[in-house]
């Protein structure tokens, strides 16, 4: 179910939102030339860092991996790149969105957790 088309795009809008989440905070962080900075710079590392760490031969992405990590590793990161955009929500005090966007993150892994087998067995 984890590489169920309607669930790849769940994730797929999660990972977007998660960026938009990042850039939204990191202007709030800076202060003219720095805003700019953080806005852009914080999802463009996040979303490398991303696309970077898989695990090989992964149903869910192309399969390719750039840098290989075991599929702890790959969950491990998922899940603190997630968190990191609850928290940011939750810095800007938007209660009902950290709620409802952990919630739906809560939601998307629980529809995977074939995949979550398949990344723990991963070496």
């Amino acid at each position: 179910m984890g590489s169920h088309p309607l669930n790849l795009a769940l994730r797929f809008l999660l990972e977007i939102i998660a960026l938009l989440i990042a850039g939204i905070w990191g202007w709030n962080q800076g202060n003219g030339i720095f805003g700019y900075i953080y806005a852009l710079g914080l999802p463009l590392l996040l979303s490398a860092i991303w696309g970077t760490f898989n695990v090989l031969n992964d149903p869910s992405r192309s399969g390719k991996a750039p840098v290989k990590v075991r599929g702890w590793i790959r969950l491990l990161l998922e899940l603190l790149f997630f968190s990191a955009a609850c928290l940011m929500l939750f810095d800007m005090e938007h209660k009902p969105f950290y709620l409802i966007f952990g919630a739906i993150v809560a939601i998307h892994y629980l529809f995977s957790f074939d995949r979550i087998a398949w990344l723990l067995k991963q070496k």
